[in-house]
């Protein structure tokens, strides 16, 4: 389930950045799709946590006193376990308020690029490539090809024998 989740996040990240290869006229627009890029990357817990994680230790080489007030909050351990479902924060903050952000700055940016019907376009594209691949991906498709070509040797020989 998670590399099927994977690979949607790698195809929304594609059409992304293909976007941005198509606005080459326009800065502001390439500017966008990076901004596009980043806020969909953030929906994924280990970017989120890598980027978090990086940008912290390259504040701490200049500030260490801001780059301890981007640490995360503590969290309680209860009965020597964290928490299943802990929340990610990202330079201290939580990640909704980075998506937030991201998405708003995205949404100004391709509004400014007159770039807005062209996203439009492309979210629409890329939500139907997303339905067509689920709708015809069968969970054992590879049993499915071997058992089909079996059969067809099985009816070639026959053939053959006539």
């Amino acid at each position: 389930m998670q590399s099927l989740l994977v690979n949607f996040l790698l195809l929304l990240l594609r059409i992304s950045l293909n976007l941005g290869l198509g606005f080459l006229r326009r800065p502001l627009a390439i500017l966008a799709a990076i901004l596009t890029a980043l806020s969909i990357a953030f929906l994924n817990d280990s970017f989120a946590s890598t980027f978090s994680e990086k940008v912290t230790r390259t504040v701490r080489q200049f500030s260490p006193h801001l780059a301890a007030k981007m640490r995360p909050p503590f969290t309680p351990v209860i009965r020597g376990r964290p928490s299943a479902k802990r929340a990610i924060y990202i330079c201290g903050r939580p990640r909704w308020v980075f998506i937030f952000i991201f998405s708003s700055v995205s949404f100004i940016l391709w509004y400014v690029s007159c770039g807005l019907l062209t996203v439009l376009w492309a979210l629409a594209i890329a939500l139907l490539a997303t339905v067509l691949h689920a709708s015809f991906r069968t969970p054992n498709l590879k049993a499915r090809l071997n058992t089909f070509r079996e059969e067809f040797r099985e009816v070639w020989r026959n053939y053959s024998e006539l």
